[in-house]
């Protein structure tokens, strides 16, 4: 079988397909290296940072499986593969608690000013006075997207003390007595937005969230209230995001693990801002969690290399 492996994975996963298979990597690639590299290949490997396009599986006669190692879709034309019986199989959950931990890594670096101070005193300064903090407990974390990984997020809250709001796509009495069991009660996203001093976002991105957060939603929030994005880039309209940080609006910090625009050579819009902690796409990069998907992703290819794909996929990896 000949694979394509288009983003870093685990190296252990990478030896063990080298020994069984053809594979190629392209790593960084732009679109038209993606093409050259995926001409002749059988399946396809790839994380977040690579844009998986009609026209690039079009360039590949005999692709049959799209290998998602983690779990947003945003950047694979589904209907297209769907189209082309081309299998795409995600793998989903085991991020969950590397992506709600770094979370709550963000939200305390973003609440105690971490990252400020230690700029500071490498600069030789000690600013005391300067970066006093808000306390976590007793304080009201808002989750838009309260599941698999909004929901640890959740918990973590309410261990730390804090009230929990949080609010999902489609709830229902099963979801809002989960949540509750958690610590987490579940409204609607008006009143997390309203409420929150702590706003965090963990939904996919799609037509109906692409700018969920913009310069209306930003006024509604508390006065004083920070924002806390490792969902998409494009959950938040950056630009609205830039204005309400500069100009005295309600909202007066947030942190950023993802981006409108990623990639090598990107300079946020951020990067001059105190109140802005910024990350490179990195929630999900516990080395514990990048083995175990590795591990994932090789049981997948084998199982496609042999024929039994379906008696191998779980359930909420297959999608297309």
């Amino acid at each position: 079988m000949r694979i394509l492996v288009a983003s870093p994975i685990d190296p252990h996963a990478v030896a063990a397909l080298e020994q069984t298979y053809d594979v190629t990597h392209a790593l960084k690639a732009d679109q038209a290296g993606l093409m050259d590299a995926i001409m002749d290949r059988q399946a396809v490997v790839m994380r977040s940072g690579v844009q998986l396009t009609a026209e690039a599986m079009a360039a590949a006669d005999d692709l049959g499986l799209i290998v998602r190692a983690g779990s947003g879709l945003d950047n694979i034309d589904l209907d297209y593969a769907a189209h082309h019986d081309i299998r795409v199989v995600r793998i989903p959950g085991m991020s969950a608690p590397p992506v709600a931990e770094f979370t709550f890594a963000l939200l305390l670096s973003l609440a105690r000013k971490v990252n400020l101070a230690d700029r500071l005193l490498r600069e030789g300064h000690w600013p005391k006075p300067q970066l006093g903090g808000t306390l976590l407990h007793g304080k009201t974390l808002g989750i838009m997207g309260a599941g698999n990984i909004g929901g640890l997020v959740g918990q973590m809250g309410a261990a730390w003390g804090m009230r929990v709001l949080g609010s999902v796509a489609v709830p229902n009495g099963s979801i809002a007595q989960n949540l509750l069991g958690r610590g987490i009660t579940l409204t609607d996203n008006e009143r997390v937005l309203s409420e929150a001093d702590f706003l965090c976002l963990h939904v996919p991105l799609d037509e109906s969230t692409s700018h969920l957060i913009g310069r209306e939603e930003l006024a509604r929030m508390k006065p004083g209230s920070m924002l806390i994005n490792v969902a998409r880039g494009g959950v938040v309209d950056e630009a609205a995001l830039y204005e309400a940080l500069t100009s005295g609006g309600n909202v007066v910090g947030a942190a950023l693990d993802v981006h409108e625009t990623e990639g090598e050579g990107t300079i946020s819009r951020f990067a001059e801002l105190d109140n802005v902690v910024l990350t490179p796409h990195i929630g999900a990069m516990a080395l514990d969690t990048q083995r175990l998907i590795g591990d994932r992703v090789v049981e997948l290819l084998h199982a496609y290399h042999r024929g039994h794909l379906d008696a191998e996929v779980r359930d909420g990896e297959h999608v297309v």
